[in-house]
């Protein structure tokens, strides 16, 4: 092969990868069709979505108890960590185990 017919072979390659990652930022750059109400406020509901989601066949209409659930097991770690603090200021040892606390027993 001789230095012609591989400088022609690395230009037509440089050329297919050059046109390639021009279609590659022309595409990422097109128009997607949504109108945005602020820079990265971009969010519109399909066609037949309804205004208030409340009360139509999208509220998926939570549970009170279980939505409950993860305030009350948020307010038990909060005492638990208050325990080891507590422990932590009087003893100068981080005990992570509550129930290994002497005054948590």
């Amino acid at each position: 092969m001789s230095f012609i017919d591989r400088s022609v072979k690395y230009s037509v390659i440089l050329a297919g990868a050059g046109a390639l990652g021009l279609a590659m930022v022309v595409g990422a750059a097109a128009y997607d069709g949504t109108n945005c109400k602020a820079p990265g406020n971009c969010w519109e509901p399909k066609p037949g979505y309804p205004d208030k989601v409340a009360g139509s066949k999208y509220d998926p209409k939570h549970d009170p108890k279980e939505v409950n659930k993860q305030a009350e097991s948020i307010k038990g770690m909060e005492a638990r960590n208050a325990q080891r603090v507590d422990y932590f200021k009087k003893s100068g040892k981080f005990v992570y185990d509550v129930s290994k606390i002497p005054s948590a027993n």
